[in-house]
């Protein structure tokens, strides 16, 4: 049975680069890292396998694979996103620093059930810092938020309009 998300893991392109946004301005501590030599299907490689711990006990990851191609580009929200949650305290100090140390910052965006900034990692990624508001838990809770259906009415009108 699942218990838990253990790490998501990202490719870098620089690992000292990604530790500092990572570690000096979110405050992530650098947990652990790793030189992979080389595969499971026993290619030699350099890699660079990186962890930053959250709070919870699970932890971003990224891997630094100079010798494996890999197109970094700037990453729309709706490709994808990374979102760690914060307080509502902790959303508006980052907001300041975010601006204050001149990195790609956006936010305040209400979402009714949580409010979320925006920054950009060195490595293209959107990190979402989201604050729970007032009935977050409600609005995330199926019995109550009709998830189901609303994916239902989404399928069958994506079918019908096919």
């Amino acid at each position: 049975m699942i218990k838990g998300l253990h790490h998501n893991a990202y490719r870098c392109r620089d690992s000292e680069e990604t530790r500092a946004f990572y570690e000096d301005f979110l405050g992530l501590p650098l947990s652990g890292a790793l030189v992979i030599n080389e595969t499971k299907s026993g290619r030699q490689t350099k890699v660079l396998h990186t962890f930053f711990g959250l709070d919870d006990g699970s932890f971003l990851a990224f891997f630094e694979a100079p010798d494996m191609p890999f197109e970094f580009k700037p990453q729309h929200d709706f490709d994808l996103h990374i979102a760690l949650e914060v307080t509502q305290d902790a959303l508006r100090t980052m907001l300041a620093r975010g601006k204050a140390a001149g990195i790609e910052t956006r936010g305040v965006s209400d979402h009714r059930f949580i409010d979320s900034i925006y920054f950009r990692d060195p490595n293209g990624y959107v990190i979402e810092l989201t604050a729970k508001r007032p009935g977050h838990d409600e609005a995330m809770d199926p019995d109550h938020n009709r998830a189901r259906d609303i994916v239902r009415e989404w399928t069958a009108e994506r079918a019908t309009a096919a």
